[in-house]
Order: C-alpha cells, then sequence, then structure tokens
C-alpha cells in the first residue's frame, strides 16, 4: 500500500507540480470523472447526428445555437439555485439528469428530431452543475488561493480529455452507438457517486446565509461586472479560433490529414495538463490586468504565423503559443468573476461568467468562416486578432475600475 501512495503521490506532484489543497481534493475527484463522460460524449455528437440520426447541416446547426442559449441560461439559473440550496445538490441534478437523458439516446433510432430535444436537455444538466462547481471552488479555499485552485481544477477536466474520445472510439468498434452512450451513462454516474460520497455540502468561506436579494436585479445594475463579461465573451470568441476553425482551415486550406490534426489538438490537453499549474504560479507576482492583456495577445496574433507557413512544425508554434495564453487567460478570469462576486450571489456571478462561453462558440465560428469565405483567410486570422485587442482592453478597464471601487480581485 505504501509503494502505491508514494507512486500516487509523485503522480500528483508530476501532473500538479506539488501537493493538492486537501478541500479541492473532492472537487478534483469530480472533475476528473465527470470530465471523462463529458469529452467522451461531445466529441460524438456532431458525427452520431450526421452518420446515425441523418441530420443536414443545417439541423446541426440549428442545434448548436439553440445549444448555446439554453446553456447560457441554465448555466446562470444553475448558479443562481446554488446560492439559496447549496452547490452539492446542483451537482448531484447535473450528473444524474445527464445520465438520464443520455441513456435515452439509445431510444431514439434513426430520427434527429427525436434526439433535439435530449440533446437540449442535456446541456442543459451540464449547465446546471457548472456554475455550482464553479462557486464551490471559490467557497473552498481563500481568495489569494483561487487562481491557483481553478488552475487545478482546469488541469484534472484536461487530464481526461485525450482518454475520453480515447474511451469513447474504443466503444465504437463495430459501429455500436448505443454501447457508446452506455458507457457515457456509467461514466456519468461514477461522477454522481463520487459527487454524493464526497462532494462538502459547504466549503469554509460560503457565505453563511442565502441571499435575501435579486440576483439579476445586483449584476443588472454592476457594471464592471458587465463591462467583464463582455471581455469573456470576446475572449471565447477568440478562443473558437483554435477550438473550431482551425481545425476546418489546417484541413482544407493547408492540407493537413484530419487524422494528423487529431495528433496536434492533443498538444492542448498535454500542454495545460503538464505546465497550467506552473505557469500560474510562476506569474502570480505580476497584477491581473496585464496577465490578462498579455494572454489575449498571445490567443490572437499567433495565427498570422500561417500566412508565412503552414508546415506542420509552423502549426505546431501555433498551437504552443495560443496555449500559453489560454493558460493566463482562464484561471485568470476564473478568479477575476469570482473576486468581483458578492459573497452570497457568487453561483449567480459564476452561472452568469460561464454563460459568456456559448456567446463565443455560436458567433465566433459563423463570422469567423463568412470571413474567410468572402475574403480568405488572413482576413480572418486578422479578425480575430482584432477581437483579441477588444478583450484585451475591457478586461483591463474592468479589472481597473474594479481596483478603483475597493474590490479584492488585484493581488496585494
Amino acid at each position: 500500500m505504501d509503494t502505491r501512495l508514494r507512486v500516487l503521490n509523485g503522480f500528483v506532484r508530476l501532473v500538479w507540480g506539488g501537493d493538492l489543497d486537501p478541500p479541492l481534493r473532492p472537487v478534483l475527484a469530480v472533475a476528473l470523472v465527470g470530465s471523462l463522460a463529458g469529452s467522451a460524449a461531445w466529441t460524438f455528437v456532431g458525427i452520431w447526428a450526421i452518420e446515425e440520426l441523418g441530420a443536414s447541416s443545417l439541423e446541426l446547426g440549428s442545434y448548436f445555437v439553440a445549444s448555446a442559449v439554453v446553456f447560457a441560461v441554465a448555466g446562470y439559473v444553475g448558479g443562481h439555485l446554488s446560492d439559496h440550496v447549496g452547490r452539492r445538490p446542483l451537482v448531484l441534478v447535473s450528473y444524474a439528469g445527464m445520465a438520464v437523458t443520455v441513456l435515452a439516446y439509445v431510444l431514439v433510432g434513426g430520427r434527429f428530431w427525436a434526439a433535439f430535444p435530449l440533446l437540449l436537455v442535456s446541456g442543459i444538466f451540464a449547465a446546471l452543475g457548472l456554475a455550482a462547481v464553479q462557486a464551490l471552488v471559490a467557497d473552498l479555499v481563500p481568495r489569494e488561493r483561487h487562481e491557483a485552485a481553478y488552475a487545478s481544477v482546469r488541469v484534472a477536466n484536461n487530464l481526461v480529455v485525450v482518454a475520453g474520445p480515447v474511451l469513447g472510439g474504443l466503444l465504437l468498434v463495430g459501429g455500436h452507438w448505443p454501447l457508446l452512450w452506455i458507457g457515457v451513462v456509467a461514466c456519468g454516474l461514477a461522477a454522481f457517486a463520487t459527487a454524493l460520497v464526497y462532494l462538502p455540502a459547504r466549503g469554509a468561506y460560503s457565505p453563511e446565509e442565502p441571499p435575501a436579494r435579486s440576483s439579476l436585479a445586483v449584476i443588472r445594475r454592476d457594471h464592471v461586472f458587465l463591462l467583464f463579461l463582455a471581455s469573456v465573451g470576446l475572449a471565447f470568441v477568440v478562443y473558437v479560433a483554435f477550438e473550431a476553425v482551425l481545425p476546418i482551415v489546417a484541413v482544407s486550406s493547408y492540407g493537413l490529414a484530419p487524422s494528423t490534426w487529431g495528433f496536434l489538438v492533443v498538444v492542448n490537453a498535454g500542454l495545460v495538463t503538464l505546465f497550467q499549474l506552473r505557469i500560474t504560479r510562476a506569474v502570480s507576482r505580476y497584477p491581473l490586468s496585464p496577465r490578462l492583456a498579455v494572454a489575449m495577445l498571445l490567443m490572437g496574433f499567433p495565427f498570422f504565423a500561417l500566412d508565412v507557413s503552414s508546415a506542420i512544425p509552423v502549426i505546431l508554434a501555433v498551437i504552443v503559443v495560443f496555449v500559453i495564453g489560454e493558460m493566463l487567460w482562464v484561471p485568470t478570469s476564473q478568479a477575476i468573476a469570482a473576486g468581483l462576486a458578492p459573497p452570497d450571489l457568487r453561483g449567480a456571478y459564476m452561472g452568469a461568467f460561464a454563460g459568456a462561453g456559448p456567446f463565443g462558440f455560436a458567433v465566433g465560428p459563423f463570422f469567423a468562416l463568412q470571413i474567410r469565405a468572402e475574403f480568405g483567410n488572413t482576413a480572418m486570422w486578422t479578425f480575430f486578432a482584432l477581437v483579441s485587442v477588444a478583450a484585451a482592453i475591457l478586461g483591463a478597464v474592468a479589472v481597473g475600475l474594479a481596483t478603483g471601487r475597493g474590490i479584492a480581485v488585484e493581488r496585494e
């Protein structure tokens, strides 16, 4: 047993760069198992819809737009409810609901419109728990540990990003889609059981009482937070450049084989897993505003290198630079959002923050691909670069205004 514990501790130190905060360990365990289910399902949803259900491009596009809208709304609702009933119940409802709806995928046969509402409901359940988990992280550790804590959770999520698609691919050997969904359900139920047994009902830094005021009214009047949300929405548009647009361009314009892109994209998860916490610790001495601005520029500008050369080493270099910016941006922005949130409305604020992501995924590919079709790749990369500059400026202004109001979003 001692040998196994030493091996486990060595693995934790290798991946996380040190020992983990004890209060965070249950959240990291849930994140590991839950992300395995999510990545196994999300990777194959589009393929399933087209190949098994006969969905057209228009129908699939309609689903992605509708999914973005309901995810944003459900994210806020989940965070709001977690302020009143606690984080743990929302996480449990999230995993239980996803397991039930994914199991129902087996029953839809070859009918896309029968699957459409189930797909949306699955997204709703996923969003309900997301904000609760993000708020719980801030409940468990003191303010000065927020950024490192969010970075730790992100490492856990990325650790299984590669394993999820591999698991899904193994379950799909022979084309048995029901077997894939049953496997996803099993992972979801494992995440539910892990949360049920280990997730705490409240943290050491949880608010003492439920809020007695309307979270929506407070957020609507919080102009600094709304300005920061605008920055986050634009940042997600830039993130889509790597997540959704670069694969299309790499295959259709640069002649990359889809299988080759599959190997290259693993670099993202690998770098995040090994270096996220190390980078977060290395830059912790610097103020948040410059970090946020540098992150946006690193994410928005490296794509111009592809106009010079689209060789695989250049694409790899672009991915590396982008991921460095991404590793600066994600925990920094989460820490800022948690710092801007009043403690009693932390869930609702983190829900609104999570809702900015679907905005980027809904509008980013639409505008970028339209620009590419009309004016070419260089114009599209210019679009992402300009959006990154706008996101950097809005984020820096929001943090500056918050600091001027005495809100603790900057390090002391």
